[in-house]
């Protein structure tokens, strides 16, 4: 048996300690009730040596006693009303009350409990996946978060899934960098999930390679479909599909390797974050994406929209609730789109709901420890408080300006190349001068309406195609005008330019 990880060590001795100092009642977090029960059970046998009663109740079997093997078909209460009659020393694992704890029938009988088992050797022990204690109940229980599997945990098993592959003849070509790639990946699952994710994307194949790594990366869909205010975003971009932006990417190339272990090893801390501000459609969506390929993290976007509906619980405890969980899978990118939309100086004064999810991001960028990067983008940068963009909070905050020359050759050269035309019979260099004051998305649109044409005709896609679709189009810049000087205004002495001047 694989010895438990740091950080469940810490969670096991936060739970023998409870145990060792006699508190009577226990409430355990967990996501793994089966490893957990393990690990009481092994307390148990330790403890008492036989000698005691160890029963568990949830709601479908009732009130069980694994030494007698009886089962009492016993409702909450009435189960609890029946271990306060039991003298002897013992584990009472109670699985489905969390939900009940603020039940003035369940609180009252926890209350007795307490007071009747205080050094008794006899302990009421709660586990749930949450629990919310009621005010009357928190001088009464002690609450413990029993973790989910740490890297140690998930390598030990990664491992032992790759050698009993092997000995079925698989072959696994994975070097020690890709395998810790895979444990990043699983990072989030219980143990059950991560064999499930395992067997999935390993079945049927003759060889194990750095394929699996994306589908481990997909599998943590779920875990966002689950949370509903979070969206697994899958990234087929790659660096190389940003045209320009070389400020960006060269600080992304020297933080692409912070998150590993041997970062860790020299005493380098990951990024906490980066801000991308500017026009819109001049590429702050696409270097997201790029950053999760370029690292290779899982990318989830939060959907301020949808915390703050109210259909997934009160804004703040879904906000928490969000956070809690991107933590769990970290590493990870946690992209907020719009986040002026959001996060503002508007909900920052508004002395409700949205000043209490500004306070808490505040305070979760300055003392987060979980390696979650974030990746925010604002349009509305006026809108933007000053304590946001202060150092601390983020690591870099970039300004995206509307595409100079050469970089719109470079965005001609990306969607081109990618529709399989040869770049050989464009004029680049006559196509930037042509788009100048143009954005990104305003380029990708001449290209591909040009394409559309050209597929009509039949013919090729030619220079006079493009040039056609230029002269009818009517760019933002010139409509926004007003707004887009603005923009730069501001921006010129709050940001770094996401791109190196043309000379």
């Amino acid at each position: 048996m694989t010895a438990a990880a740091p950080q469940r060590q810490s969670a096991i001795k936060s739970l023998r300690d409870a145990l060792a100092g006699g508190y009577p009642v226990i409430a355990i977090e967990t996501w793994e009730e089966d490893a957990t029960l393990n690990t009481l059970n092994s307390f148990y046998t330790s403890a008492f040596q036989g000698r005691g009663v160890y029963q568990t109740w949830d709601l479908q079997t009732g009130l069980c006693d694994t030494g007698t093997g009886s089962v009492s078909q016993l409702n909450a209460i009435e189960a609890l009303d029946q271990i306060q009659l039991i003298d002897k020393p013992g584990f009472f694992i109670f699985k489905d009350l969390s939900s009940r704890l603020d039940d003035p029938e369940i609180s009252r009988r926890i209350r007795n409990i307490h007071f009747s088992f205080r050094g008794q050797n006899r302990f009421l022990l709660l586990t749930s996946s949450e629990f919310f204690v009621p005010p009357e109940l928190r001088k009464d229980i002690f609450l413990i978060n029993y973790l989910l599997p740490d890297p140690q945990e998930i390598a030990a098993l990664v491992d032992e899934h790759l050698q009993a592959a092997a000995r079925r003849g698989t072959i696994v070509e994975l070097s020690a960098t890709q395998q810790e790639q895979i444990v990043a990946s699983l990072k989030g699952f219980t143990g059950a999930e991560m064999k499930y994710a395992l067997n999935k994307v390993c079945w049927g194949r003759k060889t194990i390679g750095s394929d699996i790594i994306p589908l481990l990366h997909d599998e943590k869909e779920q875990l966002a479909r689950k949370d509903g205010v979070l969206e697994y975003v899958r990234g087929s971009e790659s660096i190389a599909d940003v045209g320009g932006l070389e400020n960006l990417k060269a600080w992304l190339e020297k933080r692409r390797k912070l998150f590993t272990p041997e970062a860790a090893l020299a005493g380098i801390r990951p990024p906490r974050g980066l801000l991308m501000m500017g026009i819109s459609g001049c590429g702050k969506s696409l270097s997201v994406k790029a950053i999760s390929a370029l690292w290779g993290l899982p990318l989830f976007r939060l959907d301020m929209n949808k915390v703050y509906s109210g259909n997934y619980g009160t804004p703040e405890g879904t906000f928490h609730r969000a956070i809690k969980n991107i933590e769990g899978v970290a590493p990870a990118i946690l992209w907020i789109d719009e986040i002026e939309g959001g996060i503002s100086s508007n909900t920052a004064k508004d002395g409700g709901t949205g000043s209490h999810i500004f306070s808490a991001f505040l305070t979760w960028m300055q003392e987060k420890s979980a390696d979650v990067f974030v990746a925010a983008t604002a349009n509305r940068i006026d809108l933007l408080p000053a304590e946001i963009i202060r150092k601390g909070r983020f690591d870099q905050v970039f300004f995206i300006d509307l595409p100079n020359d050469s970089e719109r050759e470079q965005i001609f050269k990306v969607h081109l190349s990618r529709r399989g035309n040869c770049l050989d019979e464009f004029d680049l260099p006559l196509l930037s001068v042509a788009t100048e004051f143009w954005n990104g998305a305003e380029i990708e649109h001449v290209v591909e309406a040009a394409m559309i044409e050209a597929f009509h005709r039949g013919t090729p896609l030619s220079q006079d195609d493009l040039y056609t679709i230029i002269r009818s189009t009517v760019p933002l810049s010139r409509t926004m005008s007003e707004q887009i000087k603005f923009i730069k205004g501001w921006a010129s002495e709050r940001a770094v330019s996401a791109s190196i001047a043309d000379k």
